[in-house]
């Protein structure tokens, strides 16, 4: 993957799923599960990836740049 390789249709559809609000506990982990087929676990781990990267800033400037400032907030907290 290089900086000019736009992102992949996995990566659009992790920030995708940030842009909604979940009804519920599970149901964002079950809707990961389902409809991208793999664990919460990976998911975050894509997600975290993704807020550092330029190309995902470029696709959602608001999710990426609202997700780095939750992080930040999380990380000050410890």
């Amino acid at each position: 993957m290089t900086d000019t390789e736009p992102l992949s249709e996995r990566e659009r559809a992790v920030l995708a799923m940030e842009q909604r609000s979940w009804p519920g506990p599970g149901a964002k982990e079950r809707a990961i599960r389902e409809r991208l087929g793999i664990s919460p676990v990976r998911y975050y781990q894509l997600l975290n990836a993704l807020l550092d990267d330029r190309r995902a800033l470029e696709h959602d400037p608001v999710t990426v740049n609202r997700l780095r400032r939750v992080r930040d907030e999380r990380r000050e907290r410890r």
